[in-house]
């Protein structure tokens, strides 16, 4: 099973209304901005979508928003995971999936399971999917570390899981899944500011956050990268590194509505417990967009 998952994956923010409500219409004009800016594929109900925050009704009409207003132009992953295996199980087999290409999948957080653990909740996922699977090894989130020999015993063992959103920072971990995966499996990023080393390791790409609001340069950035021009992508993540690293001064999605906000493209709303930018922060993200011509 496999899933051109390789380039430019955009992690989608959710757009509120003042009433709180899940603003489609700024959904709608956020896709379209980033598929004409080049991005490779979607990624919706991830962290960046604020999703523990989302009704079960939301979640639904979302992923089928994404799904309708892409129109078969570029995949869409869905978002799918949590702490119970029993439950992520049962969500799989019930959830309406048509037109996802992949589930991203978080490793369970807070129970802090062993790599046996991890091992066998997703080997039971990979049993009940019908798409494929991608792996999201997010530590700093979920409080534990899925391991290369974890992730390359299930890239082995499982065909339907294609890849792994590699998030720990920790550029030697994620060299040794690429030393060792086996054919089609995809190594992606989940660190924006690590795009241009990961791809020169001979990753895939990344999912990212900042290309919400910078999609054109960082698009740029992440394909030059990939066709092995460094010069031009170190270039262009210079050009961008304080904006990114501001990105998430105070947490994601916190500084990416900041930032679409400062660009006038969704109103900068949260869901409790996450609240907006500091106005410090709200005057930094303008001048770096200013400066560094992102909008």
């Amino acid at each position: 099973m496999k899933t051109n998952i390789r380039g430019v994956g955009v992690a989608l923010v959710t757009p509120f209304t003042d009433e709180d409500g899940v603003d489609f219409a700024a959904l709608d004009k956020l896709i379209e901005r980033v598929i004409g800016g080049g991005a490779d594929y979607l990624v919706a109900l991830g962290t960046t979508a604020e999703t523990p925050a989302l009704s079960g009704s939301e979640k639904e009409a979302i992923l089928r928003f994404v799904v309708e207003r892409s129109a078969g132009r570029v995949p869409v992953i869905a978002g799918l995971g949590g702490n119970s295996t029993a439950d992520v199980v049962s969500a799989l087999r019930s959830a309406n999936l048509d037109g996802v290409d992949a589930v991203l999948s978080v490793t369970p957080y807070y129970n802090k399971p062993s790599q046996e653990g991890i091992y066998r909740h997703y080997k039971a996922l990979a049993e009940a999917s019908p798409c494929g699977i991608v792996l999201y090894n997010v530590p700093g989130r979920t409080g534990v570390n899925m391991t290369a020999q974890t992730v390359l015993r299930l890239a082995h063992d499982c065909g339907n899981i294609i890849g792994v959103k590699e998030a720990s920072g920790n550029l030697s971990q994620a060299a040794y899944i690429l030393k060792d995966r086996p054919e089609g499996f995809a190594v992606i990023s989940g660190d924006d500011s690590l795009t241009v080393p990961m791809a020169a390791l001979g990753g895939d790409g990344i999912i990212s956050v900042a290309a919400n609001a910078f999609t054109g340069k960082f698009c740029r950035m992440a394909h030059e990268a990939l066709d092995g021009r460094f010069d031009e992508a170190s270039a262009l993540h210079m050009q961008m590194i304080e904006a990114i690293d501001a990105l998430f001064e105070e947490g994601n999605p916190v500084g990416i509505k900041c930032a679409l906000s400062c660009m006038g493209l969704i109103r900068n709303r949260l869901r409790l417990p996450l609240v907006r930018a500091s106005e410090s922060l709200e005057r930094k993200m303008s001048r770096l967009i200013e400066e560094n011509e992102l909008a």
